[in-house]
């Protein structure tokens, strides 16, 4: 997919300044493109441009322009919002397909609306006004991140065994430690090994200096070892598959299943994100205040950081119990008295 060929001039305007001035992934604004496809898609079904048994898939968005876009009110947008919840597909290639997105899913497209308009309207001024200036987006019920307990982690790694020893533990390692990403670990090359840190391209292509510890250096230094007896040239990536090519992310998933196994934890609840999860838990336990946690995990906005506050936080645990109200007994019944007893006075 190419949205440079596929998409009319007025979204093909917005997708190139988010990726080459905002700096977005090709796969952030590929999915941009879809998430404007599919609601121009509906729109036109809504403004009655198509008749409206039209499969969605087989409208084209080709001629949308600024008139177009202009005439679309809050109320058509809440009717798309309507259409996701109740009539979306989940899953197009599903054979038993189910129906309805979730709120995250939903309110991640609408996102993707409001940056549209707003962009029309306030970085090119096509538009006076904004016309879904006040809409709202859906509600998310935010779940606590699952991850493991320090006793667990290090059952983890105790267990790591197998060919590709050092690797598998050297990953694990960094992931525990260090709280990186499937793609930013896949992504290393040796050249960002550095004595005391490692050089890590994030989202949005934005590089950060991750510092690592004792335990993360050793890893590296021991899987290091081990790599040039079997790759000794040639391959810039740190982590290798046994084709001596870049590790791929499924293979990262695959192994860290199969550790998990392993060490006789869960592994239908846990995965590399999840240690990434394990490693700001842990260190958030451990005093590291927020804007640092969230400077290392490369969170863009403080509250995608904050969300870690509210996992099991002991501190509030001890001032619960440390209330000097919280060994206060309610007092016993006093034993009834029959001769008080003045229900039967006249």
């Amino acid at each position: 997919m190419d949205y440079r060929a596929e998409a009319p001039e007025i979204i093909r305007s917005f997708l190139i300044y988010h990726e080459t001035v905002k700096g977005h992934s090709r796969k952030t604004v590929d999915e941009y493109y879809l998430d404007l496809r599919t609601f121009f898609r509906y729109m036109k079904i809504v403004k009655n441009r198509v008749p409206r048994d039209t499969p969605l898939e087989d409208i084209s968005i080709s001629d949308v322009d600024l008139a177009f876009v202009s005439s679309v009110t809050l109320s058509d947008v809440y009717d798309y919002l309507g259409y996701m919840s109740r009539d979306r597909v989940k899953n197009q290639n599903a054979t038993d397909p189910e129906y309805g997105l979730n709120s995250a899913s939903r309110a991640r497209k609408i996102s993707t609306i409001r940056s549209f308009y707003k962009y029309l309207t306030l970085k090119t001024h096509q538009l006076d006004s904004n016309p879904i200036q006040d809409l709202d987006s859906p509600k998310i019920m935010k779940s606590l991140p699952r991850y493991l307990t320090l006793n667990e982690s290090e059952q983890l790694l105790d267990s790591v065994d197998g060919k590709n020893r050092e690797r598998d533990y050297c990953i694990l390692t960094i992931f525990l430690n260090c709280g990186l990403r499937i793609s930013e670990l896949v992504g290393l090359n040796l050249t960002d090994v550095r004595a005391d840190h490692l050089r890590v391209l994030g989202k949005g292509n934005k590089e950060r200096i991750v510092y690592i510890n004792d335990a993360v250096a050793e890893a590296i230094n021991d899987y290091l070892a081990v790599r040039k007896t079997i790759a000794p040239g040639g391959e810039r990536a740190l982590f290798l598959s046994s084709r001596r090519e870049r590790i791929s992310k499924s293979t990262v998933h695959a192994l860290v299943k199969k550790h998990l196994g392993a060490a006789g934890l869960d592994e239908s609840k846990y995965s590399s994100h999840k240690l990434r999860h394990t490693a700001a838990t842990l260190m958030l336990h451990s005093g590291v205040d927020v804007r640092t946690l969230q400077e290392l995990l490369g969170h863009e906005h403080l509250n995608t950081t904050e969300i870690y506050t509210h996992v099991e936080n002991e501190g509030l645990r001890e001032a619960a119990l440390l209330s000097p109200l919280s060994g206060h007994k309610k007092p016993a019944k006093p034993p009834e008295d029959a001769d008080n007893d003045d229900s039967e006075d006249p």
